[in-house]
């Protein structure tokens, strides 16, 4: 694995399916500011900010079911760039922020 920026991967790991409400939940109680996505082998596909968590509770249109997939994919803009870490062939592993 090539790794674009200097970065730490040891941050927790979660899966899409949570909900946005735990995932701010382990967040403040791993004290971080991300999480990683990984999917069912444990690669990781992608990170979530609390920023951004926290902008999508905040609508008008959150309730306590919505999942981190039903939110991901374009929804938002990060408050900072984001590394990239990337993997053999080039294919791209996680976005941190």
């Amino acid at each position: 694995m090539a790794v674009v920026d200097a970065m730490d991967t040891s941050g927790p790991r979660v899966r899409d399916d949570m909900t946005v409400e735990v995932a701010l939940s382990v967040m403040a109680g791993a004290r971080v500011e991300f999480l990683l996505l990984v999917d069912g082998d444990d690669h990781c596909t992608g990170s979530v900010t609390r920023a951004e968590l926290v902008v999508h509770r905040d609508s008008s249109t959150y309730t306590d079911r919505i999942r981190l997939r039903d939110v991901l994919g374009g929804a938002f803009i990060s408050p900072a760039p984001r590394r990239t870490v990337v993997a053999e062939h080039g294919r791209a592993m996680a976005r941190l922020g």
